[in-house]
């Protein structure tokens, strides 16, 4: 089985990659934001210890924790964030870990795990290859403000938080440039996918 990391910038197309390639092979993708929001349900590995640190006022009736409230606190407040990285990243490197050791039980051919700190979070150290996703600033922006909504600062404070191309660029083994067409990205994804031995 062949591990794939995928990263890259806020707007990038991450999520757009993925989903065609779930449709299009026999591959097993992961999302690390949905993993931890997984790990964070009550009952889960990461709801005590985020309950503790965030304190009372955070969850609702059902005891669900009120996401839209914990992410304009931790993302405000450096420690917090901090600490709060402390308890979910080790988990959900750990949800990875068990989801490749299942998936190539199974004979899965590809796995895919994508990640915003990937590269932060050293998850070359599990993956064959580590996927940049490129798309140019101003397309990326144009992307939020559309599909996200996100105003001008929210977009400045996320892109100040995260890598810098060069960094992505100098860190991954494949870059895929996401700025126009997708029938272009699509072109490139296949493009690399045809050269694995796995298939």
């Amino acid at each position: 089985m062949k591990v794939i990391g995928i990263t890259g910038g806020v707007g990038s197309g991450k999520s757009e990659v993925l989903n065609y390639i779930g449709r299009h092979y026999e591959a097993a993708v992961v999302q690390a934001d949905e993993a931890a929001h997984l790990l964070m349900q009550p009952g889960e590995a990461c709801y005590p210890a985020v309950i503790k640190l965030l304190g009372p006022g955070f969850t609702d009736l059902s005891g669900d924790l009120d996401r839209k409230k914990m992410s304009s606190v931790i993302f405000h407040d450096e420690d917090m964030r901090t600490k709060m990285n402390q308890i979910v990243h080790p988990a959900v490197r750990q949800y990875v870990l068990e989801s490749i050791e299942k998936e190539r039980k199974m004979g899965t051919p590809l796995f895919f795990v994508e990640a915003a700190l990937l590269i932060e979070d050293h998850y070359d150290e599990i993956c064959d290859e580590l996927w940049y996703i490129y798309a140019d600033e101003q397309i990326r922006r144009e992307r939020l403000v559309t599909k996200r909504r996100y105003s001008k600062q929210k977009m400045d404070e996320i892109m100040a938080s995260q890598l810098s191309e060069t960094e992505f660029s100098k860190h991954c083994d494949f870059e895929i440039n996401n700025s126009g067409d997708l029938t272009d990205t699509i072109k490139q994804i296949d493009s690399r996918i045809s050269t694995y031995e796995t298939l």
